[in-house]
């Protein structure tokens, strides 16, 4: 029996072992999927889409968590490593903080908060104002990600400030000008700072991108249909390089990993812009079933695709031929290579800011 006993013990231990390892790597690579957090602006709620899927793997609705049905949820952005994201909530006056099973976890007050910009070496959260608010204040808010809580409101030199980032070694962020065509650039780790004017009509500075080497920088402008280059190899005094004619009201833009390309959509165009950064030429416009006033663009880790949020709030997709009004909208999912839509995904109403980790 003592020999039985311990040939089965022998031979199962190898399995037991390999049953283990199987989960072990099974939860490794859970961890390591990479998740897309859309704002549904129009219904308080946030869809989360798997990238590897390309497909919604759970709809967090806000109401349910105590905020109102005006939660106004803007924007989304995530840590590198996955581990925490965070929302903007316009209609709340709220920057919330989920963990990586989405669970809302801590909150900061802010007035009208908009567009976010996480420091890649500090804990610190960069956030805006939203567009939307009639008289924001002429400030960004500073916000200690750890606990949520509000280390600085920065006085600006102008106002309706939106746009805003942070160079990839996290020494400097810019903040742009919704009503004047102005740049203010910081230095994070020094106490200096440079207002830019940019000459000619106003642009209205939607967002900004910079290139992964952190010398160039993109600006989109809301008015003039343009996509704005800057030489920022001296952060201090940003210069205008070239000025692309792009689509009607280009957005969110994004840079492709190898810095090569610049993608966005056009909302008044209802289409999305290709942006070869070498020759610094549109080098494809797409247009199709589902880009319906597109808003934030975010790429899968790999740069395979292309994640575009629309609003739709004018009707222009309606699928299965429903009625104009409380129409879904839209996450467009274009494949980088072969630059066609791939898949069309139903989220919330008025989806705008969309949000991903950046590894």
């Amino acid at each position: 029996m003592k020999n039985r006993i311990f040939s089965f013990i022998r031979i199962s231990l190898p399995t037991i072992l390999a049953f283990f390892i199987s989960l072990n790597s099974f939860a490794q690579s859970d961890d390591n999927s990479q998740y897309i957090y859309v704002t549904n602006q129009g219904s308080a709620s946030i869809s989360v889409i798997d990238a590897s899927t390309l497909s919604i793997t759970e709809t967090i609705d806000l109401q349910e968590l105590g905020f109102s049905a005006n939660a106004k949820p803007h924007h989304a952005v995530a840590e590198a490593d996955g581990s925490f994201w965070y929302v903007t909530l316009i209609g709340e006056n709220r920057v919330l903080k989920f963990n990586r099973d989405n669970e809302l976890v801590a909150r900061a007050e802010l007035e009208v908060p908009g567009l976010m910009a996480i420091h890649p070496r500090k804990d610190l959260l960069y956030v805006g104002r939203s567009m939307s608010a009639v008289n924001p204040p002429q400030s960004y808010g500073v916000v200690n990600r750890s606990d949520m809580s509000v280390s600085n409101e920065v006085d600006l030199f102008f106002n309706r400030p939106h746009a805003l980032t942070t160079t990839p070694d996290g020494q400097w962020s810019f903040v742009g000008s919704l009503s004047s065509n102005q740049i203010l650039s910081i230095n994070t780790d020094e106490d200096e700072s440079s207002l830019t004017t940019v000459d000619g009509d106003t642009h209205v500075f939607v967002n900004f991108a910079i290139h992964p080497d952190g010398n160039t920088m993109v600006a989109t402008g809301q008015v003039s249909g343009e996509l704005l280059v800057f030489d920022i190899s001296d952060p201090m005094n940003p210069a205008v390089t070239d000025v692309i004619e792009t689509g009607a009201m280009p957005w969110h833009p994004v840079f492709s990993p190898d810095g090569h390309y610049v993608y966005f959509g056009n909302k008044g165009s209802h289409s999305v812009s290709i942006i070869n950064m070498e020759t610094r030429m549109v080098e494809e416009t797409i247009k199709g079933d589902g880009l319906a006033q597109p808003h934030g663009a975010v790429l899968s880790q790999d740069g395979k695709y292309l994640f575009i949020t629309n609003n739709n709030l004018d009707g222009t997709y309606r699928p299965d031929g429903s009625a104009a009004e409380n129409l879904p909208g839209t996450v467009v999912v274009i494949n980088t290579e072969t630059r066609s839509i791939e898949k069309v995904i139903t989220v919330g109403n008025y989806p705008s800011g969309i949000g991903t980790n950046a590894r």
